[in-house]
């Protein structure tokens, strides 16, 4: 949406550490909106609810919402939002190395899909964020 209002998030200037309580110094150093953070170029831009837990070992889990450029060429290993004819859409890591075309999971209780021959893959988009709701 080219004409949605635009929100400055504070910025902490300093980094938050996942481990020992650290006082930060200054909460509103910087200004930070989302849509800038998110999003690199608006139109090509989509969003998926993911539904399903093949993901889960690279941090994407069920509910997430993941965000997806569809102009940007995907490479070997990244996340991709896929679609193949008759099964649907599925959001995978690209292997796409020696000849080899896979999408693998990144739960081992998934098995990868390996594409040769006459098999179909589209390609929508590359996975550039993900979205959480803790509560």
């Amino acid at each position: 949406m080219p004409d949605a209002p635009r929100v400055a998030i504070p910025l902490a200037g300093v980094s938050v550490r996942a481990g020992l309580p650290s006082p930060a110094a200054d909460f509103e150093s910087e200004q930070l909106d989302l849509n800038d953070y998110l999003l690199r170029d608006a139109p090509s831009t989509i969003m998926y609810r993911v539904k399903g837990l093949s993901m889960i070992g690279c941090g994407i889990d069920e509910g997430d919402l993941l965000v997806i450029d569809r102009k940007l060429e995907a490479g070997h290993n990244d996340i991709v939002l896929a679609e193949i004819p008759g099964e649907g859409a599925t959001v995978k890591r690209l292997y796409r190395k020696g000849g080899r075309v896979a999408l693998l999971p990144e739960n081992p209780d998934f098995e990868p899909m390996e594409f040769c021959g006459e098999q179909e893959l589209l390609l929508v988009g590359v996975v550039t964020g993900c979205i959480k709701k803790f509560r």
